[in-house]
């Protein structure tokens, strides 16, 4: 059963997960005019591994808070649709926007963000089991 500050909690993690998702298409799909450039080599490949990073986080955070429903499974589907929510969003840059184009290696980065994410995730669990035994 879920206290009161748990579930205040459960919902501003709810709420940052909402809102992450939110960012990740307004970044993707907004033109932004006179950008600064960083000089860095494939920039926005880090920034596309950070987004879907925390995307996973966060909505991996918003199951663990939920005992009964945080299992590797369930973190793995949202790896899938951390995935899934990038090649959309891939399409819809290539389909919608004069801008930005569809990039192959923006979902490996994705992806690869979404993976380090549940492979945090499993540590975390395997330590907290071995804590509580």
């Amino acid at each position: 059963m879920l206290t009161d500050n748990s579930l205040v909690l459960k919902k501003a993690i709810l709420g940052l997960a909402i809102g992450w998702t939110v960012l990740i298409a307004v970044l993707c799909l907004v033109r932004f005019t006179d950008l600064p450039s960083f000089g860095v080599s494939g920039a926005d490949k880090y920034v596309h591994f950070t987004l879907h990073f925390v995307f996973t986080m966060l909505w991996g955070f918003y199951l663990w808070l939920n005992p009964n429903e945080m299992t590797i499974t369930k973190i793995v589907r949202v790896v899938i649709i951390s995935l899934c929510y990038g090649i959309l969003i891939e399409i819809l840059q290539e389909a919608f926007t004069t801008t930005r184009h569809a990039d192959i290696f923006d979902v490996l980065a994705n992806g690869t963000g979404a993976t380090i994410a549940l492979v945090l995730f499993v540590l975390i669990k395997k330590r907290k089991q071995q804590t509580t035994r």
